[in-house]
């Protein structure tokens, strides 16, 4: 969908577009913002800095390549309030390669969410978070979720029955089922797939 990778057959359409062949920057400046299953920041620059630097990238011929995003002004007073947005607002002066895998986390919020994004698409954003970061990050979700639309890849079931209003299972690359929470938590292929759920009739492609 970001065009990491070319598709072998049929079509991507966005917001009534045809982006199948678009490349991956301008699929950013139509609104499609990501975070990856491993964190992409730069270590070496404080949270602040990360953010501006998104910020910045949302500006047409705005990089100053001798002047560090976090000191430029116009970029600093966005970059903070989306720092606060996703719970790092204390954090703006920290080196990134001090902080926590799960603030990490949330700064790689912060840059997708710079970009203004009309569709969010998160992979995997609990993994390796422990349990008390995996529930902030659940709730800074839940917060955000009235705001922007968003396509969460996530394995961890208790967080997509919380956030989800529509959900899609799929085993093997194939769809095995998509409905509400209440739906797919009572769905009999997904029972046996994912919650371990003996049933002689079903196998898990359905």
């Amino acid at each position: 969908m970001t065009g990491e990778l070319r598709p072998d057959a049929g079509r991507i359409t966005f917001d009534g577009r045809d982006i199948t062949n678009l490349p991956t920057a301008r699929r950013a400046r139509l609104g499609l913002a990501r975070s990856f299953q491993i964190t992409s920041i730069f270590d070496s620059f404080t949270a602040e800095g990360n953010v501006a630097l998104a910020v910045q990238a949302t500006e047409p011929h705005s990089f100053r390549f001798w002047t560090p995003a976090e000191r430029i002004a116009r970029l600093r007073q966005p970059a903070r309030r989306l720092l606060e947005d996703v719970g790092l607002g204390r954090l703006g002066n920290l080196i990134a390669s001090r902080m926590s895998h799960g603030q990490h986390r949330q700064l790689e919020l912060g840059m997708a969410l710079a970009i203004h994004p009309v569709m969010l698409l998160l992979d995997e954003p609990m993994a390796g978070l422990g349990i008390e970061e995996s529930r902030a990050m659940s709730q800074l979700l839940a917060s955000i979720k009235g705001q922007y639309t968003i396509l969460l890849i996530e394995h961890d079931m208790d967080v997509v029955f919380a956030l989800a209003d529509r959900i899609s299972v799929l085993v093997g690359g194939r769809i095995i089922a998509s409905g509400t929470a209440d739906e797919i938590r009572n769905h009999p292929a997904v029972r046996v797939a994912y919650l371990g759920e003996e049933d002689n009739e079903l196998d898990a492609d359905g």
